[in-house]
């Protein structure tokens, strides 16, 4: 795969350990959070991850992860994404948390996708091609659970997305860090893949990962409502 350049916004569980895997795999990764570049210091110093404005992050990337708050996702620098090309993929990993972070957002209570709903709020000109992907893992296991392609211990994690060829880059990035892909269908399919479905946090190889999707329920679980 060629070297990329890609912007992590959100530094957290997730975000950091994204870092941490692109980079590892030679990629130029700059990384932003909504408390600025100097509370990143240790994690560029440890992997070479440049740190960055959440402004600044985006700027000429060929790739970039969304990975914040579902309620921080409107408090976000407006134009956040306007320095990316036409066509960039962006990756969204976000997960909607009513009871225990977010509150409550009507949107996605009243049964828009989670990453439908975020690109609405970033890409309101519907410019860019986005796939929700790395929503239903433990952080942890990011760094730990990967395999070689073949290995019977191999996990598999669904992308879902409008656009083939940008699942298919995704789906690259996912192969290059130890995991089988699955396609979960369209951003308006995603909510196969939300908190609360039988695939969320499954640790499964492509067959279980599939069925685990077909089971999901549309309607959202009580659990994860505000």
């Amino acid at each position: 795969m060629d070297t990329l350049d890609i912007a992590i916004i959100g530094a957290g569980n997730i975000g950091g350990n994204l870092t941490r895997l692109l980079t590892g795999l030679g990629h130029r990764v700059r990384v932003a959070n909504s408390r600025g570049p100097e509370s990143l210091a240790d994690l560029a110093a440890e992997t070479g991850a440049t740190a960055v404005t959440n402004a600044e992050a985006a700027a000429g990337a060929d790739l970039v992860v969304v990975t914040v708050p579902m309620k921080a996702v409107p408090q976000l620098p407006g134009g956040l994404l306007d320095g990316v090309a036409d066509g960039t993929v962006v990756v969204d990993t976000c997960n909607y948390y009513p009871r225990e972070r977010d509150g409550r957002i009507d949107a996605l209570e009243d049964g828009t996708p989670e990453t439908v709903w975020v690109a609405q709020h970033l890409d309101p000109s519907s410019r860019l091609r986005w796939v929700k992907a790395f929503n239903g893992i433990h952080a942890e296991h990011l760094l730990t659970a990967g395999r070689p392609a073949g290995d019977p211990e191999r996990r598999a994690l669904p992308i879902a997305g409008d656009d083939a060829a940008a699942k298919a880059r995704v789906g690259q990035l996912l192969d290059a860090v130890g995991f089988d892909v699955v396609d979960a269908g369209s951003l308006a399919d995603s909510w196969h893949q939300q908190p609360g479905t039988p695939v969320y946090g499954a640790e499964a190889g492509v067959d279980g990962i599939t069925e685990a999707l077909a089971e999901a329920p549309r309607e959202r679980p009580e659990a994860f409502r505000g």
